[in-house]
């Protein structure tokens, strides 16, 4: 907030203990006292019983340096110690005392807050506010599965040296992320309230919910836009979850602006790129293919590469490629846009134009999970 400057030379000066001093005063105050209530009544609307006091959200609005002191783990928290909320008194429940440290790369500063509202970050940031509300529904269930079990699991990789204490950052190395600032700036008059509106209804409505298997939090993967087909994560990634299994996803391609798209190269940029000779890349071949139908193994000359290898070396939008050269110059088609593995976020709002629930949507993407209340797990490496 910009400050106020006392202009010696005007007519009239301020002067404490004035009595016009202590008009304006009490004005502001009331001022502050209607704004701060309007905000509190519209932005943030009541939540259900037990559920985080809403002043609590503007409490945690301040920002924190990056050096600050890391909040109590799900650990801690999880083994009876109690919290109240000041204004009440009444006991705050674990899940509600939970908190998430962003670490805001651009800004380098951090952003502490309430699990549900980081929880809207993520949604405002990775999922077109335009989409049914039941595909936000599912995409914020994805959403706090993927921070919950980060929380849970201790883990810090991804986090620039100087953001040590942080849990996660708001870049795609974790989770794309609106700070409070951005969110609250991003739209006007009453879009700004619809939007705002929606964002909270889809957080509300899935309060608490994360998708398990095993009784155990998943990796909740997801993505844009599928070609057609999901990934087995072992397909993509080094490792083989029984969760991330590829499934049919024909949505996408009728609605996602992202489905298909033409990349043009000079083969002399092209091998550059992937460390061979232009003219290997006029034979380049395709070996195998994934069940999700995506690139598996390509030869260019004398080497091999996987589809992802092709992908991130030449920043192709998928692995499902094919291509066509002329003269200097090599066009590559893809299909879909993303990695492939878990949820595809133009297929979940597709599931959701048809009428499929969020849990309906998830149990499609995520193979043999449940949508449950986080509350009833057991304290992981308990007994």
């Amino acid at each position: 907030m910009g400050r106020l400057r006392w202009n010696a030379d005007k007519q009239y000066r301020w002067r404490f203990g004035t009595g016009r001093w202590w008009i304006f005063f009490a004005g502001g105050v009331a001022v502050v006292a209607l704004v701060k209530g309007f905000a509190l009544t519209h932005i943030f609307p009541h939540q259900e019983e037990r559920s985080l006091p809403v002043h609590v959200v503007v409490e945690e609005e301040q920002q924190l340096p990056v050096a600050a002191s890391k909040a109590e783990s799900p650990a801690q928290i999880r083994k009876g110690q109690s919290d109240k909320n000041v204004s009440t008194g009444d006991k705050l429940s674990s899940y509600d005392r939970l908190r998430v440290q962003v670490y805001l790369a651009t800004d380098k500063r951090m952003e502490k807050l309430p699990i549900e509202l980081y929880v809207r970050g993520v949604l405002a940031a990775e999922m077109p506010i335009e989409f049914e509300l039941e595909a936000l529904k599912a995409q914020a269930i994805a959403a706090r599965t993927y921070i919950y079990r980060r929380l849970y699991a201790g883990e810090n990789d991804g986090l620039p040296p100087n953001a040590a204490n942080a849990d996660v950052t708001d870049s795609v190395k974790h989770q794309v992320y609106l700070s409070l600032n951005e969110l609250f700036s991003r739209w006007k008059g009453e879009q700004k309230k619809v939007n705002l509106n929606k964002l909270n209804q889809a957080v509300e409505e899935t309060k608490g919910q994360i998708i398990t298997y095993g009784n155990e939090p998943i990796q909740a993967a997801f993505f844009s836009t599928s070609n057609g087909f999901t990934e087995n994560a072992a397909d993509y990634w080094s490792m083989d979850l029984p969760y991330l299994r590829s499934v049919a996803s024909p949505w996408d391609k009728d609605l996602s602006p992202r489905y298909k798209e033409i990349t043009t190269f000079k083969l002399s940029d092209a091998a550059e790129r992937l460390g061979v000779k232009a003219n290997e890349i006029r034979s380049m071949r395709v070996i195998e293919t994934t069940e999700g139908k995506r690139v598996k193994e390509v030869a260019i000359g004398k080497k091999r590469f996987s589809g992802r290898e092709v992908r991130e070396k030449l920043g192709l939008a998928s692995s499902q490629f094919n291509w066509t050269i002329e003269q200097e110059f090599i066009s590559i088609t893809t299909y879909g846009f993303g990695h492939g593995v878990g949820m595809s976020q133009w297929g979940a709002n597709g599931m959701a134009k048809e009428g499929s629930t969020a849990e309906q949507i998830i149990s499609h993407y995520y193979t043999g999970t449940q949508v449950e209340q986080a509350s009833k797990l057991p304290i992981p490496g308990s007994s």
